[in-house]
């Protein structure tokens, strides 16, 4: 007997909804990545199209407010669930036709806008649908799954094109039999949280959000009062300008003929590179991260772990000089950049939460975290233009170079200690 809405578990929508919001996320800003390059499009036309993906995350912020004023987060989750199923859907069909760059990227733009306000209805929802301590113990199920789906995505998806790839020698049917996988499972996602999702009582338009809207201004004008903000805005932009351009091109290196420069990996292979082995380091990194600053603070352990972030980029310069390495060495090299970006990009998590306003904390957190976004977009403009032109060995040594002023920047914050373990 199906329980009564009102009554269901969390354990019943918890999994799902985060694993719905990990999905397109990474399809628009992972998996188009790898599609465009196995469809013969350069390194300058991927990294300067796929960059304008993360424009949604950038401005999210400013339409938050309606989802509270316009229907409920229920019905939010559910639709553009199925709205971004009709689009990844379309972007597999457009892949079988002579402009597919251009039609896919209206797709996949669409999916990012959609999914940044999905990303907000969903965890509105799960504010609304439980009471605190029920939220504090599934805020690692949330994780965990989100993460799942990046496994899933990055890894699965990536395996099955390659598996596909290999027994046909259809480039282009399997990346459009990949899409069309997903596209299904968005749909069948739909159709699961329009049945099942529950109905909490709270969870109704609230036309008084409408004075949101009109303290955005203020909103703004307080975080930019903010002491120390300008160091904090130029670190924010910054630190990870390095891996901002690295990202955009690791996996075409890793896809390249050693002809181009690359290290000739198939399909399959860079599906475990990045979506296993590098995916377990990248969340071993980050749970070490968090770790290492609750007990020392994160004054003390910034710097070591800023190092982290952007010493591994090395190992790209290392590849770009020695091609023809052995496959689980090539795995072993991203592990260890996957394991150092964790680590760093938690202690960068931690500075942005600081970089609130008592006042306006959610809000302030959420500037902070569009302007990460624009951070991260900015370079990927560039970086496939750059490498173009410099080689991938001298596009490297560039990316190392770029990650040194946001390091600078440390020693001008303002950084609390924070709580430590006793």
């Amino acid at each position: 007997m199906i329980p009564k809405a009102e009554s269901r578990s969390p354990w019943a929508y918890v999994p799902t909804t985060y694993f719905a919001e990990g999905l397109p996320y990474m399809i628009v800003n992972s998996l188009a990545v790898i599609i465009y390059k196995k469809m013969g499009v350069s390194n300058t036309l991927i990294a300067f199209w796929t960059s304008w993906l993360y424009l949604p995350w950038v401005i999210k912020m400013l339409w938050g407010p309606l989802i509270d004023m316009y229907s409920t987060k229920r019905s939010w989750i559910a639709w553009t669930q199925a709205l971004m199923a009709a689009a990844i859907a379309t972007a597999a069909l457009s892949l079988k036709t002579p402009h597919f760059l251009y039609v896919s990227m209206v797709c996949f733009m669409g999916v990012a806008f959609l999914s940044a306000t999905h990303d907000i209805a969903v965890d509105g929802f799960y504010m609304l649908s439980m009471d605190d301590k029920k939220q504090a113990f599934f805020v690692g199920i949330r994780a965990f799954c989100y993460r799942l789906a990046m496994l899933f995505s990055s890894g699965v998806l990536v395996m099955l094109a390659g598996r596909i790839e290999t027994s046909t020698g259809n480039i282009q049917n399997s990346w459009t039999t990949v899409l069309m996988l997903a596209a299904a499972i968005m749909g069948l996602l739909f159709v699961y949280h329009k049945v099942w999702l529950p109905y909490p009582d709270v969870d109704k338009p609230d036309q008084a959000k409408a004075s949101q809207l009109a303290e955005f201004g203020e909103i703004f004008a307080a975080y930019f009062k903010l002491e120390n903000v300008g160091i904090g805005l130029a670190f924010i932009l910054t630190y990870r300008f390095g891996e901002a351009m690295l990202l955009k091109l690791t996996a075409p290196f890793l896809l390249d003929t050693a002809e181009a420069g690359g290290m000739a990996l198939t399909t399959s292979q860079v599906g475990v590179a990045y979506g296993t082995i590098g995916l377990a380091s990248l969340i071993v990194g980050g749970l070490l991260g968090g770790w290492i600053i609750s007990r020392f603070g994160l004054r003390r352990t910034i710097w070591p772990l800023a190092f982290m972030l952007n010493a591994p980029d090395l190992v790209y310069v290392y590849m770009s000089y020695h091609q023809g390495l052995p496959t689980d060495f090539i795995y072993t090299l991203v592990a260890v950049e996957q394991f150092g970006y964790g680590l760093g990009t938690t202690a960068f998590m931690f500075y942005m939460i600081q970089l609130t306003g008592e006042k306006y904390k959610t809000a302030h957190f959420a500037i902070s975290t569009g302007i990460m976004a624009l951070g991260m977009m900015v370079p990927g403009f560039v970086s496939g233009k750059l490498q173009a032109v410099l080689g991938y060995p001298q596009f490297f040594i560039a990316v190392c170079i770029a990650t040194i002023p946001g390091m600078l920047l440390i020693p001008f914050l303002k950084i609390k200690d924070g709580a430590k373990a006793a």
